[in-house]
């Protein structure tokens, strides 16, 4: 053993004396190299044997010299700074990965304080801020919990619901209402458990309205109830509507659906990608409100929604959401995209005043408004609970209605009299799209209990008259007297009811 001590001694010995020797070499030789005294010793030493010609050398060497310490200085200076910079550069990565980080936490606890503060917004419905939630609370951060702990999923919420709905089966629930009953029922409904009264014809125009397009804006003065009467239709079916608090700062579809985020590796889903997604895999009725949806401009921000609901083949109606899919993605993305399910509806509530934007034709043309401008009347209704309604069937009956209620020859002959009359005098006209709707909202008004007529009227006032609103009325109040003579000789003398209260509010605007 003393051997081996010995020889571990000279061994390290001999190594760390290399390593001195290596460092005070390197000392020394930049103590040699910096020795400004030396140098002006060796001049001074030699100066009396140089030549004119040799002092030139002399000073081009010591020059060359100056130069050469300089560089080396500089070299390490800026070595030195690299060296900073990059570790600066690392830090400040660092510490924006950390703040990105804080910052999604702070996002996830406004969302849940932004819905908080939804469900406050319709207490008088009776909600509770949790009350809307399909998952209940522990079920859901148990659920949060295992996705966490799991590496590459970017959709947590959306990998949440596949695992709720895993082994579900859509429902058929066996109804058998008309649309007519469905209007007595859910207006009872508003009336005994919300104590929300609307009149039977403003629930007429409202189903009908559903049936005509995906996409209904309710309009009016604020407290008239247009938040309430969407938030109502989704107690009705037990399915609470899917709130949406539309900001001034939208401008893209990003706002709705959410988007990737390349730190985190996540999606950051929405509260209306979570209801569409669990829309895909029921035979529901959802609904989905766009609360002051003119707050930012709806063609920006809707635009391609407002695009994809108007094909015809509901096959079609697919969106994406990232650009390249991922293996263990949602069961409904597919390719990175989604379907958007048919069974929801889109509803947007507007108030017009100095802080909204005007909503375009665009948006308008595809839409169905409903004008809410009247508090409803307290009235006893037959204590009515909610229902539980197939998406199906509903369907079944809006296609039904087109079939049994189908618009008159004799009326469509009296609207195009209307329309050429309307081209002729006022510059105005409208396009299939809108005669689409408009067969489609008065079949389904007439199956609700409406009268044809009714609801043409109600539909031309609000489609197609409310363009009239874009021309200069200054120069078209001459001709309402003589329109509304023609509504009341083609139509019957006070049938068009919205369309002359609407025509004669613009004379006097003019």
């Amino acid at each position: 053993m003393d051997t081996y001590l010995r020889f571990l001694y000279e061994f390290l010995n001999a190594f760390f004396s290399g390593l001195k020797t290596i460092l005070f070499g390197l000392i020394n030789g930049i103590k040699q190299i910096f020795d400004i005294p030396a140098y002006i010793h060796l001049i001074k030493e030699y100066k009396n044997d140089f030549s004119l010609q040799e002092w030139v050398l002399v000073a081009i060497a010591v020059l060359a010299v100056a130069v050469i310490l300089i560089l080396i200085i500089l070299l390490a200076y800026l070595l030195i700074r690299k060296y900073i910079r990059f570790r600066k550069t690392v830090v400040e990565q660092e510490s924006m990965l950390k703040e990105v980080a804080d910052l999604n936490k702070r996002v996830e606890r406004m969302t849940k304080e932004r819905e908080e503060i939804l469900a406050m917004k319709v207490s008088q419905l009776g909600l509770s801020p949790n009350e809307s939630s399909e998952i209940a609370p522990e079920e859901k951060d148990k659920n949060k919990e295992e996705i966490e702990e799991g590496d590459g999923v970017r959709f947590s919420r959306l990998t949440i619901i596949d695992k709720k709905f895993a082994k579900y089966k859509p429902q058929n629930y066996n109804n058998d209402f008309t649309l007519e009953e469905l209007c007595v029922a859910f207006r009872n409904f508003a009336a005994s458990r919300l104590h929300l009264y609307y009149a039977l014809p403003m629930i007429r125009i409202f189903i009908a309205g559903l049936s005509s397009t995906k996409l209904v804006i309710l309009q009016g003065i604020s407290g008239t109830g247009k938040t309430s009467l969407a938030y109502a239709w989704g107690k009705f079916l037990k399915h609470d509507s899917c709130v949406v608090s539309v900001q001034p700062s939208w401008r893209d579809r990003t706002e709705l659906f959410g988007y990737f985020n390349e730190f985190t590796k996540k999606f950051n889903e929405t509260q209306l990608l979570e209801c569409l997604y669990t829309a895909s895999y029921t035979d529901d009725v959802y609904t989905v409100i766009l609360d002051e949806m003119n707050l930012a401009r709806v063609e920006y921000y809707f635009a391609e929604m407002l695009s994809i609901l108007e094909m015809p083949n509901r096959d079609e109606w697919i969106i994406e959401i990232v650009a390249s899919p991922w293996e263990n993605d949602p069961k409904h993305v597919v390719n990175g995209r989604i379907k958007i399910p048919a069974n929801t509806w889109y509803i947007g509530t507007i108030n017009n005043d100095d802080s909204t934007f005007m909503v375009t034709d665009k948006v308008y043309d595809r839409a169905m408004p409903i004008d809410i401008n009247d508090k409803g009347q307290v009235f006893e209704a037959e204590d009515t609970p909610p229902m539980d309604v197939n998406f199906s069937y509903l369907d079944k009956l809006f296609m039904q209605a087109r079939e049994e209620h189908e618009v008159s020859q004799d009326n469509w002959k009296k609207i195009n009299l209307m329309d050429d009359y309307v081209i002729k005098h006022f510059r105005v006209a409208f396009g299939n799209r809108i005669v689409s709707h408009l067969g489609k909202f008065v079949s389904a008004y007439v199956a609700c209990g409406g009268e044809e007529v009714e609801g043409i009227d109600y539909f031309i006032a609000k489609k197609i008259l409310r363009k009239f609103e874009q021309l200069n009325i200054a120069y078209i109040k001459d001709e309402i007297d003589d329109f509304v003579t023609f509504l009341d000789k083609t139509f019957g003398k006070g049938k068009m009811k919205e369309c002359t209260e609407y025509v004669l509010r613009l004379k006097k605007l003019g």
